[in-house]
């Protein structure tokens, strides 16, 4: 199936406005990352602990950054979310796994002591595990005359938590919310009532702690990964085609790599692994739009030679249009609805997808191959020289001067 058939587009004469804006997107990005003091990195890479803390109305973000570095005594990096204003994610450096562990219960024990109230002797339903929820209630329910075995009691608890998880979205803001939980009998909730009370946050959704030494190993993993997949490439190209199209190619490469890591600076955006996971793939992807096209100008030098090498590059990538369109919008359209539908775990991955198939798409036809041009071309200069002189005029004789006087 061919969308365009026949076209003869000059790419090569905006190839200075490409080349251009990727000279300002790069620099843009490498100011970023020099002002920000390199990529800003996920939990995975820098080691830490990273709380997700569910609020049931949007919370004072300065006021809650301001508690928790006074209560961990260290700097708290605390993060909020633009389509999730009520949700913020409570950030602590790494230095060992026992200081994680004890700044994990310092940011639980502030929020309850600053949100809670812990002072009155009852469970929080919002922030309670199943067994506290279940050790809280099982003699105050035979007290009040609700016979269940220890199986019951578990198995309504777990109906409790998935009713607040499913009801309240995790922050239950009254019992009454419970209602219609299996097992949950006027009596139950009575008890609720007396034991329990609901905190305005929810600490439990998600909580990650990552080691320095893993953060240091995942982090060199993840540069050498990315290398040896462009040297494994250059090194491929260089059999296929001649080395100076696998260095065009990994130049493209790297190009749409430094791009997309400097919008995510520019953006605040953290790198995580699965964005490095996404940067393996747009190398991929990259590369094989590059191949094509440089497969295409291989074949049309061996149909007819004589064209020049503009010529055949623009002949090329015109031949290739329908393919790159069909390939890139398709596969585009999939990485946008990720990015739009796919929720906060995917947005990092589908944010440098989309980024990656814009630059990777145009990288190959206004970076890869202008390369490949611009060193044939030098290569052609320098191998016929400079221009010879200009032939001197021969010296005529005294005889020759006087027989033309003559004539």
């Amino acid at each position: 199936m061919e969308l365009f058939k026949q076209t003869n587009f000059d790419f090569l004469k905006w190839k200075w406005h490409f080349i251009g804006a990727s000279l300002v997107l790069s620099v843009a990005g490498l100011v970023s990352l020099a002002i920000n003091g390199g990529p800003k990195l996920g939990i995975e890479f820098k080691g830490g602990m990273e709380m997700t803390v569910q609020f049931a109305s949007q919370p004072d973000v300065e006021k809650l950054r301001s508690v928790m570095s006074s209560a961990l005594g260290s700097p708290v990096t605390v993060q909020t979310f633009e389509d999730r204003s009520n949700e913020v994610v409570i950030g602590t450096e790494g230095g060992s796994n026992q200081l994680d562990e004890r700044n994990r219960q310092l940011v639980q024990d502030t929020l309850a002591k600053t949100y809670g109230q812990p002072g009155n002797g009852k469970l929080d339903v919002n922030n309670a595990s199943t067994e506290q929820l279940a050790s809280r209630l099982t003699e105050p329910l035979q007290r009040a005359g609700v016979q269940l075995s220890d199986t019951q009691v578990i198995q309504l608890v777990t109906a409790i938590a998935a009713s607040r998880d499913k009801q309240g979205g995790g922050v239950l803001t009254n019992l009454d919310q419970l209602r219609g939980t299996d097992g949950l009998t006027a009596q139950v909730v009575t008890v609720l009532n007396q034991e329990c009370y609901l905190a305005p946050y929810n600490a439990q959704r998600k909580t990650e702690i990552v080691g320095p030494k893993v953060g240091d190993e995942l982090r060199r993993q993840a540069i050498n990964a990315t290398l040896l997949a462009l040297a494994g490439m250059l090194v491929y190209i260089w059999f296929r085609f001649e080395w100076i199209y696998g260095v065009g190619a990994v130049i493209a490469c790297l190009h749409d790599t430094i791009i997309t890591i400097g919008l995510f600076s520019l953006f605040g955006k953290e790198i995580t692994l699965t964005v490095i996971a996404a940067l393996l793939t747009l190398v991929g992807y990259s590369m094989n739009d590059t191949i094509v096209i440089f497969d295409r100008i291989r074949e049309n030098n061996r149909l007819n030679n004589r064209e020049s090498l503009a010529d055949v590059i623009n002949k090329s990538v015109n031949q290739t249009l329908s393919r790159t369109v069909m390939t890139s919008g398709l596969t585009f359209l999939a990485v946008i609805a990720l990015f739009l539908f796919g929720g906060p775990v995917l947005h990092g991955f589908a944010f440098a997808l989309v980024v990656g198939i814009l630059i990777g798409t145009y990288s190959s036809v206004f970076v890869a191959s202008p390369i490949v041009l611009f060193w044939h071309n030098w290569a052609d200069a320098r191998r016929k020289g400079p221009p010879a002189p200009p032939a001197a005029k021969p010296v005529e004789g005294v005889e020759a001067r006087q027989l033309r006087k003559v004539r």
